[in-house]
């Protein structure tokens, strides 16, 4: 088993649950597959979308492998199934004057047609998937202006690319852009304040550094996996803050209805009288969505979100003739839209009920998560199967919303870190050698999931450990070949490439994030820089600034004390210096792409006053590392 940094092929143990999982499918009657091509209108080659340089920011072509007529034995076959349905990519009808430009990213970017042009839903994760989608459109519906946007919600791939589809010009017009009340404020929260630690995750979670391949990334669930392009964040200039509010966007009456603390803080889902049409955003998707996402968030409410999805079904049901999402494919039809809705919300009530219903039994969250199982009548449907969420951890995180992360028993309240108890498991079980020897045993008896519990304690005790790094890496493989969950697979794998292939320590460190700081609104940007002030060094350092953004007039007063950055709109502090610059210039220093002595060198910033504290402030803000370790110290 000794490693050479490639990939190995399935075991014969990980052979047997694959076929034992086929066994346990659902029967196929190809109807997600005629509903996936349903509609199609045109596409590109590949999809294959590149960046101003010619690079490639989304391309299926490396899918390819998933055309084979056999499934190789290192997938599983559920995520087989919804890796090859994700591939249907291209210009759709959903219904005449509602149409998707699907598999061109990880979401589906949505077009409405309306009186002058087309009101686009859900831009993308990047830019130049967006234009390519609505360049798509203008192809084959005609050459028209983008009237308005809607984000559906507060995560990334549902706003990251709307420079994709907005000018400049239209920007500074103030275009339209249609968002659920508290979008920019769960925007940020989710995607900036702890951005460089979610990025980080987030490669783990979307296949980010895995080749394509059988042996490699596959699919994410909810799409294929995430585009590479440019990232921004433009804030809505419309809130919806109630469910009944209707607005008239370019001639299209619109109907809303808002869903906080589902699938995300700030969501909503809408319709269209006119095309009798009813989005679902991201509430309800062909599989069991997350109530706990591995890239990181705040834990979602599966009681909330059952219970929106019931009001969906009485607010909008008798009139749907098509139900379409921010993801996967349309259903067609009131019968099956009322029907496809009402298991999706039984689905997220079932495991909020049996996962409380057990903790009141005084079980524990893992033991939830081992013993908990669907109900037939859900077990039998292809939609509420686990390739994206799982299970077993939505259970653990709807005993986390109610209880958090401490199980009750005193011996968990204060566990020692990772490299702390993995000396101890080390020399408990008598030196790495001995611990090896029983690992190895465990792995030849197809035990993976011991193998990389154990391990993983010599791994983070001994990091340099070579035969412990093989070893780990061989176990999460063969968890990853038979994971259903398309995120549980990448991280399984993910963790393996790097356990076999270390990254060495970058002199600059890239960080994760920083591609939304510019266009932030500048209380929020200065909320961004507070996470960064490192609290230790400030120490007792009392920094006050007078600081206007010349971009946007906006005047904060601005403090270091406590080891804690403030920041008070409109307020000054008498006698402190007066600095002035731009978004843009702050986050430049910020990130380091010039220093605070350079910037005020260039004008580009201006204090008038002893500028030593700007400087100081600047010194105390942490630049992360993007690429910190996860299955190593």
């Amino acid at each position: 088993m000794t490693s050479n940094g490639s990939p190995k092929t399935a075991t014969a143990a990980t052979a047997a649950a694959q076929a034992a999982a086929a066994a346990r499918l659902p029967s196929e009657d190809g109807a997600d597959f005629d509903d996936a091509r349903r509609g199609f209108i045109g596409t590109i080659p590949d999809a294959r979308v590149e960046n101003a340089k010619g690079a490639a920011v989304w391309d299926l072509a490396p899918f390819a492998f998933l055309d084979a007529p056999e499934r190789p034995a290192s997938i599983h076959p559920g995520l087989w199934r919804q890796a090859r349905l994700n591939m249907t990519h291209g210009l759709f009808e959903v219904t005449p004057g509602v149409y998707q430009v699907r598999n061109f990213d990880l979401s589906n970017i949505t077009f409405i047609e309306g009186e002058k042009g087309y009101i686009v839903i859900d831009p993308l994760i990047s830019a130049e998937p967006a234009a390519a989608a609505l360049a798509l459109m203008r192809k084959h519906r005609g050459d028209k202006p983008v009237t308005a946007v809607i984000y559906t919600h507060s995560h990334v791939d549902h706003y990251g690319g709307v420079r994709g589809v907005l000018s400049d010009a239209d920007i500074a017009a103030g275009l339209t852009i249609i968002a659920p009340e508290g979008f920019l404020e769960e925007a940020v929260s989710e995607n900036v304040l702890a951005g460089n630690a979610m990025s980080r995750r987030a490669t783990y979670m979307y296949g980010s550094l895995l080749k394509p391949g059988p042996l490699g990334h596959v699919d994410a669930g909810l799409g294929k996996t995430v585009s590479t392009g440019r990232v921004s964040l433009v804030p809505p200039t419309v809130s919806i803050g109630r469910t009944g509010e209707t607005m008239t966007v370019d001639g299209i009456d619109i109907e809303f209805q808002v869903t906080p603390g589902t699938e995300a803080p700030a969501e909503m889902n809408f319709y269209f009288p006119r095309y009798k049409a009813l989005c679902m955003a991201e509430n309800c998707s062909c599989q069991l969505h997350n109530l706990y996402t591995p890239r990181g968030a705040q834990v979602r409410d599966a009681k909330a979100w059952a219970w929106y999805i019931d009001e969906a079904i009485d607010l909008f049901a008798e009139r749907t003739d098509v139900l379409f999402a921010s993801h996967h494919w349309p259903k067609w039809g009131e019968a099956r839209a009322r029907r496809f809705l009402g298991q999706q919300r039984d689905l997220y009530k079932f495991i909020h009920d049996q996962t409380l219903r057990l903790a009141n039994h005084g079980l524990t969250p893992r033991e939830i998560a081992e013993r908990l199982r669907l109900p037939p009548t859900l077990e039998a449907e292809w939609h509420t199967r686990g390739y994206y969420g799982t299970l077993n951890h939505n259970a653990k995180a709807v005993y986390q919303r109610y209880l958090g992360w401490f199980d009750g028993n005193p011996a968990n309240l204060h566990t020692h870190p990772p490299v702390e108890a993995g000396q101890r498991y080390v020399d408990l079980a008598g030196g790495p050698e001995a611990l090896l020897t029983k690992a190895r045993a465990a792995y030849e008896a197809g035990d993976y999931r011991w193998v990389a519990e154990l391990v993983n304690h010599l791994v983070f005790a001994e990091p340099d450990n070579a035969g412990a790094l093989a070893l780990q890496a061989d176990a999460l493989e063969q968890l990853g070949y038979q994971a259903e969950s398309g995120p549980w697979r990448s991280f399984y794998l993910s963790g393996a490439l790097e356990l076999r292939n270390p990254r060495p320590p970058s002199p600059t460190p890239r960080q994760g994030a920083t591609g939304q700081l510019r266009d932030l609104p500048c209380a929020t940007l200065l909320d961004s820089l507070s996470v960064r002030l490192n609290g230790e060094e400030a120490g007792e350092t009392n920094i006050a600034l007078n600081l206007t953004f010349t971009d946007t007039g906006e005047a904060f007063e601005v403090r270091v004390e406590n080891g804690v950055l403030r920041h008070r709109p409109g307020r000054t502090a008498p006698g402190a210096p007066a600095v002035r610059l731009d978004r843009r210039t702050l986050v430049d220093m910020v990130t380091g792409v010039r220093t605070a002595d350079e910037a005020l060198a260039d004008g580009s910033a201006k204090v008038e006053g002893d500028a030593s504290g700007l400087i100081q402030l600047i010194g105390l803000l942490d630049r992360f590392d993007f690429w910190f370790g996860i299955v190593t110290p």
